[in-house]
């Protein structure tokens, strides 16, 4: 549930209008607290690491390099478009490689946080990491390709923007075909009934509490969200009153 955590993290935090130190050890902390290999979660890395071929700085200029970055983000980011700012935030953050494990995962959370501050996905119904984990050869070679371009961000840029656009036609796609029909009723889906249902293909099952957290919303809210899914036969709950869940309509 890490990648879950953070995602509901950045989206609570969306409307903030200056970020801090804090606030980007408190992401990491949530999405690699419990897989880091090496070095302290939330804590800017005290270790040299290597990412291939690619020494990041030395551990002792991470929270000066962070600083500069955080002070460009609260300020000049703000007069690009969002989908350049993010890109140009998610290469540096991993060129910075600030922690000592996690960078990867909480660089694209810091990407995409970026879009839900600036506004691009209201509804926060995407993440672009989904194109990244299933690209992982040319989403290393593009950002490798930075360096060896000598800081040359162009094809960087293209690149994500390529992820940006190919991720949101897909969400656009299912958000118009998930139709499901039961007799004569037809159910086409909300954005966060999308969401749901992508967040129910990727876990064993969610508890009523946990849906209510992630989509940010009442309970009574969620139940009414939920309803046309189960009487659809997308969505189903399993287990005692208690100790429900919520399941996908095609699982066991």
């Amino acid at each position: 549930m890490n990648y879950f955590a953070g995602l509901r993290f950045i989206e609570k935090n969306a409307g903030l209008k200056r970020i801090t130190h804090e606030h980007i050890l408190k992401l990491q902390a949530i999405i690699a607290g419990g897989v880091m290999d090496q070095g302290r979660a939330g804590q800017y890395r005290a270790i040299a690491v290597r990412v291939g071929r690619f020494v990041p700085p030395p551990a002792n200029e991470v929270s000066g390099l962070m600083h500069e970055l955080l002070a460009w983000w609260n300020t000049r980011a703000g007069g690009l478009s969002p989908v350049i700012s993010s890109a140009v935030l998610h290469y540096r953050f991993e060129e910075i490689h600030p922690f000592a494990d996690g960078n990867g995962r909480t660089g694209r959370a810091i990407a995409l946080w970026e879009l839900y501050r600036r506004g691009f996905d209201s509804h926060h119904i995407f993440s672009v990491d989904e194109f990244y984990w299933s690209d992982r050869p040319r989403y290393y070679a593009a950002l490798d390709g930075v360096r060896r371009a000598g800081g040359d961000l162009t094809a960087w840029l293209e690149y994500a923007a390529e992820g940006l656009e190919r991720t949101l036609d897909d969400v656009w796609r299912r958000v118009q075909t998930i139709v499901a029909q039961t007799g004569q009723k037809t159910i086409f889906l909300q954005p966060k009934q999308e969401k749901l249902l992508r967040m129910l293909e990727n876990n064993r099952g969610l508890t009523p509490r946990e849906i209510w957290d992630a989509l940010c919303m009442t309970r009574q809210g969620a139940s009414k969200l939920i309803k046309p899914l189960m009487e659809a036969g997308l969505v189903r709950r399993v287990g005692g009153k208690k100790t429900g869940r919520y399941i996908g309509g095609d699982k066991s």
